[in-house]
């Protein structure tokens, strides 16, 4: 773990990834400010979750790509890159936001078991698959925490993407994945079987189709 200086902090309703990239509109007064000393000092931002009014201690660094839009109000569209991980020490409210002393945090464990990055891998391509996209294996090759490339888009709870945020081993975020692939495809696969039968049905008391649906 790498001590850092203090950060502004975004809370949001949201668990950004690292190398996840994430469009936000800021327009709040106290963010504006708080994107205009980032772009300044070039200094990245820490995105919590918020929940309930309450903040998770560990977040993710975001550093700006490049702003998308100026409005005339002073409102703006921005691109942001997550970066490191970071567990929050304590707070500070010298600013309109909020600012963290913050600690970096790193993987404990780097290896990586192979059958387990295969399986999650197979159960991605096959969730893509019934959500009817055309997933292509080399878009996992090359990546360094495939875990996190994988679980912004599975179907994750927003208490799950959390967990596997702070989770210090690659191995142990893949496992985590697998477990839940293994859950959550067949509900995606009956929820396919059973909108098959109803559309063959032509009819069903519970789920009425329109009728250029039907089939005769």
């Amino acid at each position: 773990m790498t001590l850092n200086q203090a950060i502004p902090l975004f809370p949001l309703e949201i668990v950004l990834y690292p190398d996840e990239e994430i469009p936000l509109h800021i327009f709040e007064p106290r963010y504006r400010e708080m994107v205009n000393y980032c772009l300044e000092t070039d200094t990245p931002f820490g995105v919590v979750l918020s929940s309930d009014g309450n903040l998770s201690d560990v977040g993710c660094a975001a550093s700006i790509v490049r702003v998308v839009r100026d409005y005339d109000d002073g409102k703006r569209d921005i691109l942001a890159r997550g970066g490191f991980r970071f567990k929050i020490l304590g707070l500070g409210n010298k600013h309109a936001y909020l600012t963290a002393d913050i600690v970096e945090i790193s993987d404990l464990d780097q290896s990586v078991e192979a059958l387990v990055r295969e399986r999650v891998i197979a159960q991605h391509i096959k969730l893509l698959e019934l959500a009817g996209r055309l997933p292509t294996p080399t878009q996992y090759q090359d990546r360094v925490f495939l875990s996190y490339f994988i679980a912004h888009n599975t179907g994750l709870t927003v208490e799950q993407k959390q967990e596997i945020l702070e989770l210090t081993s690659e191995n142990e975020r893949l496992g985590f994945l697998v477990e839940h692939l293994t859950r959550f495809i067949p509900m995606i696969e009956e929820v396919d079987s059973l909108r098959l039968k109803v559309k063959s049905n032509g009819h069903f008391r519970d789920f009425p189709l329109p009728e250029d649906e039907k089939l005769v």
